[in-house]
């Protein structure tokens, strides 16, 4: 059967992206510390590559802002939360056993909640696209995104440079998706999906 109603095409295809997360995220889950932080730096570093389209795409497609800023945010949101900010997540270790206290017999485990359910907005979209990917998959999960209507085209753009980042270091690139068909009954939809674990909104 062809669907033609919009808002139909878009719940069906959360529900397509969420299935592709699951399986991306479950290839994930037996990948070692070293093989998730080569992820996250290849996303890091490609959106320091693309710092600069991507913010001119940005500010044409929202009227947001000014252009040279959001080149300074997203250069911040990908290689600047990778490793140089206060708490940067370079060197955190997230996969398997964060620590073992001998007296206490005890040990902590790094467990990941699934799949993440990433909302952006219009005012910061693909600074947001970058950081919200890098910390999903450091901590072992996927990110599925939900894009703001008045910023899909860089905010898919901004997704299509994470996903070749992730395949050039080795991973499936559907540990990183966006709706095409932003609607609010895909958002829904999305938010309430049995399968995902965690929804990081912003705006």
């Amino acid at each position: 059967m062809q669907l033609y109603d919009k808002d139909l095409l878009s719940v069906q295809e959360v529900r397509e992206l969420v299935e592709k997360a699951k399986a991306a995220q479950e290839e994930l889950s037996q990948k070692s510390q070293a093989e998730v932080d080569a992820l996250v730096k290849s996303i890091a570093y490609a959106g320091v590559r693309n710092a600069k389209r991507l913010a001119k795409l940005a500010h044409e497609e929202t009227g947001f802002g000014i252009e040279a800023d959001k080149v300074i945010k997203n250069i911040f949101g990908s290689r600047d939360v990778y490793e140089h900010i206060k708490e940067a997540i370079k060197d955190m270790k997230t996969i398997g056993v964060l620590e073992v206290d001998e007296e206490k017999k005890t040990k902590k485990i790094a467990i990941p909640v699934g799949i993440v359910a990433g909302l952006i907005p219009s005012t910061n979209p693909t600074s947001t696209a970058f950081y919200k990917s890098e910390i999903s998959i450091k901590a072992g999960n996927a990110i599925v995104f939900s894009p703001h209507p008045n910023a899909r085209n860089c905010i898919l753009e901004a997704v299509k440079v994470i996903r070749q980042a992730i395949l050039e270091a080795g991973g499936n690139e559907d540990l990183v998706s966006a709706i095409t068909i932003p609607t609010i009954q895909a958002t829904d939809t999305l938010m309430k999906h049995p399968d995902v674990a965690m929804i990081l909104a912003t705006g």
